[in-house]
């Protein structure tokens, strides 16, 4: 833009920088305002040259901070010139002025179009920046289209195309729901086989922008964004224009990774195989050199490589890589470097099996903690507070109460909560707890918080039962007066003896922070009658010390204080009169004391103390306190920025609560085993369907997405059924007649016929009411769990949730992975589960928060009880904008999950058979209505489903055996053993028999078998082939052989 040709333009910048103060400005201002105006009034008079020099002098003095009330119009009709100067004024001054909802806009439109569609390419650049810049939603309505022939152009040059894909960004970005994209999966297949780099990087721009929000229309170009990669990687073909010291256009190897990332998985081993190639490449060619660009440009391509290995769940060879790097990282001595190893370390605590990896840096993440950056100590911190459990949560403690002493004031209080959440969260006994928080508030009592010592107080007042074995030495007691050397041996104390102990320890010294004298003064006033006997812990010598600290508390204190004397005084059988009347005079005082509470306590306190030996029961010890969330991890999570590596931390905290912070109990932790001492407070109720109200209380967690079952044994009497009246229309009958009467189904294992709640897989009372419909049939993703451990269970346009699941015996591990596809928080994530009576199901916190772009990984343990076909039922909600969601999904934990392929003998088969004679352990039934198929189709459906077809123990080549072992808790291992008899002639109908040692596994299972033949769901993929059962080709005509004998016993 070059300004030597307007001399007028020039001398009014001139006079403006010359103007000494603001009032000269604005006068200067004002004056070439009211000429612009008189100029505007005669626009017959106005040369195109002066229209364009008055519009740049709007233009400056509406950067100068004034309000430009009119000359709008003047720049919109500058669009319209013929010539390249006014033209590009007009463009220039219009982006600047105007937002996407002001009314000239409308007066453009046409004009923009023109140039769009005109053959002038430097006019077609001009009108694209401007619908980029400012991607109104009459722009997009309007323009769309003819961008996107633009950018599908063949004849246009690659500087138009470029600037259209970025164009076409923006409007899509704006507005998604007035951009028409479909169909567009071809299209951006061939734009990502463009040979100009800089239409390949808007295009993948465009393609990141397209797969986010729906990433199952644009599978054919996951190989594409594969080859690129590829490309890049091995320097082939690359521009030295867009080669940035010395590594091949990084911009485009991130925004290629990062498209990659929003695909859930990638099914095909060859393109799977080249893209780890590729980011093996990328892992052992980035080191840190010198050139400080360099390091930028190469780190970027790295750390969107670490994401993307995350994202595919590599192998862990490859994870161990990717650890050991950024442990490289994080000794180095630039800063920058340090802080971006921690910060992706960090979102490593994402992945599963990991941890064990990075505790190896432990030592070097812990030197990071002191170091001078207040940043590095930040991630240092959070990425500690990510990786405890209970095998470092000691190191790891007495790591951050040592730096406490030297750490800056702005990062105290951070410290303190996360080492009192870990404390509680890991504790192997309550004694260690204590200690910690002891220390805690020794250490640092102003960041201390009241939520620390009254957490310490619920736990220790609810545990009075439990009883350990501690080695009481000299160190620990050599504050009381009158102990000596003699009096170290082992002693059996209840933790709320030990934790008296501790208090009376510290508030012995000299100088004491008030928080430690409430907590101080809470135990001993509770239980400092348990220390009765030992040395220097009389009543008397517990008021003297507390009675020092008296002058220097708060009257916040004070009240506490008062209650601990009268607590003493009770406790002190017989009275001591010397006592009474100190703590009499103590209560004297305060009887007219201006403040409310301490005058009440005082008067009633005295008052009570008169009454004698009733007194005993009128200040009896407190009652356990009713259990809830910690109140500690959710300050933690109140006070955490919704940033996705905070998230990530998050959702470890809540993947590992293993302690009393979420009030569960016989919990096994996701990071280990924990010692036999771990803290526990209180079990949940357990949950059956005969008691609707203890199943509310179960499910009292915040968010509702801790549900933990304990369901009884079923009972032959009806009863109130909790999931009853909400699935019960898709009911199944149980055994009939006199067989043992299971719990009757909630929900059909895979099929429910025709009922429309299926199409939804889901089992709803009424119609569903979402205004957010699901993407794909959840019905099918359904079907295809039940033959697969990992895809997706549910995807909607915001988000996507997937499964990944292990089975071992009557035990299962499921993790959910909810990913928010959008660009904006999903707010309001809530969870539970609705389980039938046969499974025990246990669901990690869900974060209340799922942050844009985020994936958090939700671990689900499984249990079985008894044989059943009932469906376990996830009840999601989220609220997106306006939008509430709340699909209800049919979770994969179906019979067949429990079974165990097992290959049986002649030898083994038949004894087994004829030990199972007759109902109810051996069933059979005509089945008819099976959708005719081949025997060998059928014997694929037999493996999928986890039974073992047995070749060679039926003689007739129509004639099917298969075999299986169900594990539960009740059953155990338990042998199954199936005979299929089929009709050459009429392929709908066959006869089936099952056989097992439990009544109710024999039904169940011959009904599941029954269901699967019965209506099968058509896969996506066909299961690989299996071939038939080997048949002999001259069967033996002798008694004893296996065919005959069967036939015999059938």
């Amino acid at each position: 833009m070059a300004l030597s040709g307007m001399r007028g333009l020039s001398v009014f910048i001139s006079d403006i920088r010359n103007c000494q103060n603001k009032e000269q400005e604005r006068l200067r201002v004002d004056k070439e305002l009211g000429n612009i105006r008189t100029r505007f009034k005669n626009e017959k008079a106005s040369t195109p040259y002066e229209k364009k020099k008055y519009v740049w002098k709007i233009l400056y003095i509406y950067m100068l901070g004034y309000d430009v009330d009119f000359g709008h119009m003047e720049a919109v009709s500058l669009i319209s010139a013929p010539k390249y100067p006014e033209k590009q004024v007009g463009y220039i001054v219009t982006s600047c002025l105007l937002n996407e909802n002001h009314d000239f806009l409308r007066l453009a439109i046409n004009a923009v179009r023109n140039d769009i569609i005109g053959r002038n390419e430097t006019f077609q650049c001009l009108a694209l920046t401007l619908v980029g810049n400012i991607g109104g939603r009459e722009f997009a309505e309007s323009l769309a289209a003819d961008v996107q022939k633009l950018l599908i152009s063949s004849s246009c040059r690659p500087l138009v195309r470029k600037k259209a894909a970025l164009c076409l960004l923006r409007l899509y970005r704006k507005n998604p729901d007035v951009v028409n994209v479909d169909g567009w999966s071809d299209r951006m297949a061939q734009l990502l086989d463009e040979r100009d780099f800089g239409v390949l990087t808007s295009s993948m721009s465009l393609l990141v922008a397209l797969v986010s929000n729906n990433h199952e229309a644009y599978w054919s170009c996951l190989p594409k964004c594969v080859k690129v990669l590829e490309k890049l990687a091995r320097n082939q073909d690359v521009p030295q224009e867009y080669t940035y010291y010395g590594i091949p256009s990084p911009w485009l190897q991130v925004k290629t990774m990062r498209a990659l990332q929003y695909f859930p998985t990638i099914e095909d081993p060859n393109t799977r195989r080249s893209l780890f190639d590729v980011l093996q490449r990328i892992l052992m060619g980035t080191d840190v050199v010198k050139n400080v660009n360099k390091n930028n440009a190469s780190h970027a391509v790295l750390f969107e490589a670490l994401a993307l290995v995350m994202h595919l769940d590599a192998e862990k060879e490859m994870m161990s890589q990717c650890v050991a790097l950024l442990g490289k990282f994080i000794a180095v001595r630039e800063p920058n470097i340090r802080y971006l190893g921690l910060e992706n370390m960090t979102r490593m605590l994402m992945v599963t099996d990991v941890q064990d990896i990075i505790k190896r840096h432990q030592a070097q993440i812990i030197t990071s903690l002191k170091d001078p950056d207040i940043s590095i100590r930040r991630r240092a911190l959070d990425l500690l507070y990510g990786m405890c459990d209970v095998s470092n949560a000691k190191d790891i403690v007495e790591e951050i109460l040592q730096y406490l002493s030297s750490a800056d004031f702005a990062m105290r209080e951070e410290l303190s909560l996360k080492a009192a959440i870990l404390a509680e969260k890991f504790a192997p006994d309550l004694s260690w707890y204590v200690d910690v928080i002891l220390q805690l508030i020794d250490k640092a009592g102003d960041f201390v918080s009241d939520d620390i010592w009254f957490r310490v107080v619920q736990f220790v007042t609810n545990n009075e039962d439990l009883q350990v074995a501690e080695t009481v030495f000299i160190v620990i007691v050599s504050f009381f007066r009158k102990f000596d050397s003699s009096n170290t041996h082992l002693l059996f104390i209840s933790r709320q003896t030990y934790a008296a102990l501790k208090a009376r320890e510290y508030v012995d010294k000299p100088a004491i922070h008030e928080t430690m004298v409430k907590l101080s003064a809470y135990i001993l006033g509770e239980y400092s009658h348990l220390l009765a006997r030992r040395p220097g812990c009389s009543p008397k010598e517990i008021f003297s010390i507390l009675h020092e600290k008296f002058p220097t508390v708060s009257t916040s204190t004070i009240p506490i204080l008062l209650s601990t004397y009268a607590k003493i005084l009770m406790h002190t059988q017989p009275p001591d009169p010397e006592l009474q009347n100190q703590i009499w005079a103590v209560f004297g005082k305060f009887e007219s004391c201006i403040d409310a509470e301490i005058q009440q306590r005082a008067v009633e306190y005295r008052a009570l103390s008169r009454k004698g030996a009733a007194l005993v029961d009128i200040l009896a010890e407190m009652p356990k306190f009713p259990e809830r969330q910690s109140a500690l991890i959710k300050k933690a999570e109140d006070s955490e920025a919704d940033t996705a590596e905070q998230s990530a931390i998050k959702l470890r905290a809540a993947q590992q609560q293993t302690s009393n912070a979420l009030v569960v109990t016989d919990q096994r932790p996701a990071n280990g085993t924990p010692p036999v001492g771990q803290l526990s407070l209180v079990k949940l109720p357990s949950v059956s369907n005969a008691d609707q109200n203890t199943a509310e209380q179960g499910e009292t967690q915040s968010n509702g997405a801790l549900t933990i079952m304990d369901p009884q044994p079923p009972s032959s009497a009806p009863s109130a059924d909790l999931l009853g009246d909400l699935l019960g229309p898709l009911a199944i009958e149980g055994l009939p007649g006199a067989a043992a009467q299971p719990e009757p189904n909630l929900v059909s294992g895979l099929e429910g016929g025709s009922n429309a709640a299926d199409a939804l897989a889901i089992a709803p009372v009424e119609e569903q009411s979402n205004i957010v419909q699901p993407l794909g049939n959840i019905a099918e993703r359904f079907h295809a769990l039940c033959l697969k451990d990992s895809g997706v269970l549910y995807e909607d346009p915001y988000i996507q949730i997937g499964i990944k699941a292990e089975w071992r015996a009557q035990h299962g591990r499921l993790i959910l992975f909810l990913g928010n596809k959008n660009i904006a928080p999903l707010l309001s994530v809530q969870s539970l589960i609705l389980p039938p009576s046969h499974l025990k199901i246990e669901l990690s916190l869900v974060p209340e928060t799922i942050p844009p772009r985020a994936q958090v990984q939700c671990p689900l343990e499984v249990i079985n009880l008894r044989p059943s076909r009932d469906v376990a039922v996830l009840d999601f909600s989220y609220k997106f904008g306006t939008h509430v969601v709340n699909p209800k999904l049919r979770l994969p934990a179906v019979l067949n999950k429990f079974l165990q392929p097992i290959q049986v003998s002649p030898e083994e088969f038949f004894p087994q058979w004829r030990s199972l004679s007759g109902p109810p352990l051996k069933l059979q039934e005509v089945v008819r209505g099976v959708r005719p198929m081949p025997l060998v189709e059928m014997a694929n459906l037999f493996n999928s489903l986890r039974l073992t077809v047995c070749p060679g123990l039926d003689p007739n080549p129509n004639n099917m055996v298969a075999s299986t072992t169900f594990y539960s808790e009740s059953t155990r291992a338990m042998l199954c053993l199936i005979r299929i008899e089929t009709d050459p002639a009429d392929r709908t109908q066959l006869r089936m028999t099952v056989a097992s040692g439990d009544p109710a596994l024999t039904f169940e299972l011959k009904e599941f078998i029954k269901e699967q033949l019965v209506s099968i769901p058509v896969p996506s993929r066909a299961p690989a082939p299996v071939s038939p059962p080997a048949q002999p080709v001259s069967p033996p005509t002798a008694t004893s052989d296996p065919g005959d004998i069967l036939a015999g016993l059938l």
